[in-house]
């Protein structure tokens, strides 16, 4: 295909993935891809493809994607357990392919689709967005500067109140990569790996905090992530009744920094708000995070630190379009991802055998 025109997606699912990140993310750079078509199985009078986007192709079955010799790109947002035997068919129908976290059930699968890509000569790659949330590129930007000196404790949160039993959606089914460690775990995961690379120790807590609830996936989780003189926390729980929740606490031998709230983003889209919109993205200064330092006279001194304005969500579109005209790398290598789901089966062993596990 010419390097110049726009890519050819197709999007296979139109859930909440699909509506409210990945079609307008695409739509966002029209001079980069093109919404090409949408697999829906089951269209409801309320939630149907072809009637919101009528000038796509629509799809029922997935096979007719691979069939497509004009499809470019596959964006999978179906549930876990299709990933793998999707995102295989796709690469082997020639197909790029973007693929939903969790990437897959498990790190052996994530393995055999790294080969199957390579073999195909194909770019996957997976859908971490978080990467480019704004209180995630702060906490960067403090530690590039090195504000804080020599980091000995690291907190990621992504707390929530929530003690009824939720409706019964896939999240909540005891299935492959359902649960709280593979839908929020992934992304504060993702982050710290990001940062820190891999851990040498992992310690995990994985369970239901709720006592109303019996069997089904767990809904929460902490997981300590040990690295020689530093302690990572990764912690979603559901029981957390905050006026604020807290999303970061990082404490170094210079100082700390503290960060309530989460990126504005989802919240955003799910409004209606879009990429170039007035505000899209921007962090409300209410917001903005509190970092201590320790002044001349030896004592702790508080100020907000500012958080950043980030490229946003799109940023990862972006950079899939340069890597799919060979000028750069995937945003979101498999094997990052793959990574990710070792440290979450670690996690979970670490849980049910009530011990440390060593990477």
């Amino acid at each position: 295909m010419s390097s110049s025109r726009p890519f050819n997606v197709a999007v296979v699912g139109y859930g909440m993935s699909a509506v409210t990140f990945h079609i307008p993310l695409i739509s966002a750079l029209q001079n980069d891809f093109k919404l090409y078509g949408i697999v829906q199985r089951t269209p409801k009078p309320d939630n149907d493809a072809s009637h919101d986007h009528p000038e796509v192709k629509s799809w029922r079955s997935v096979d007719e994607v691979y069939q497509d010799p004009d499809v470019d790109v596959v964006v999978i947002t179906s549930i876990p357990e299709t990933h793998f035997d999707m995102c295989k068919s796709a690469l082997e129908a020639g197909k790029h392919v973007v693929v939903e976290k969790p990437f897959v059930p498990s790190a052996k699968e994530a393995d055999q689709l790294i080969e199957i890509a390579k073999k195909n000569g194909k770019l996957l790659t997976v859908y971490q967005n978080r990467r480019w949330d704004s209180d995630y590129l702060t906490v960067q930007k403090i530690l590039e500067e090195g504000l804080l000196g020599d980091i000995a404790e690291f907190e990621t949160h992504y707390d929530r109140h929530r003690p009824e039993p939720q409706p019964e959606t896939w999240k909540v089914q005891d299935a492959p990569a359902h649960g709280s460690i593979y839908d929020l775990g992934t992304h504060l995961i993702d982050q710290v790996y990001h940062t820190f690379g891999m851990p040498e120790r992992v310690t995990g807590f994985v369970g239901n905090q709720r006592r109303s609830v019996q069997g089904g996936a767990a809904d929460s989780h902490t997981v300590l992530l040990h690295y020689p003189h530093l302690l990572v926390t990764v912690k979603a729980g559901i029981i957390s009744a905050e006026e604020e929740q807290l999303r970061f606490w990082i404490r170094g031998t210079k100082g700390s920094f503290k960060k309530f709230y989460l990126d504005v983003q989802e919240p955003q889209l799910k409004a209606g708000l879009r990429p170039g919109d007035k505000d899209f993205g921007v962090d409300p200064q209410n917001n903005f995070g509190r970092i201590t330092t320790i002044n001349k006279d030896g004592k702790p001194e508080r100020s907000v630190y500012h958080t950043v304005e980030p490229k946003t969500y799109v940023e990862y579109y972006r950079l899939f379009a340069k890597a799919l005209r060979g000028q750069g790398e995937v945003p979101v290598k498999p094997e990052d991802a793959r990574d990710v789901l070792r440290i979450i089966e670690l996690a979970l062993q670490s849980s049910k055998e009530g011990r440390t596990m060593v990477v």
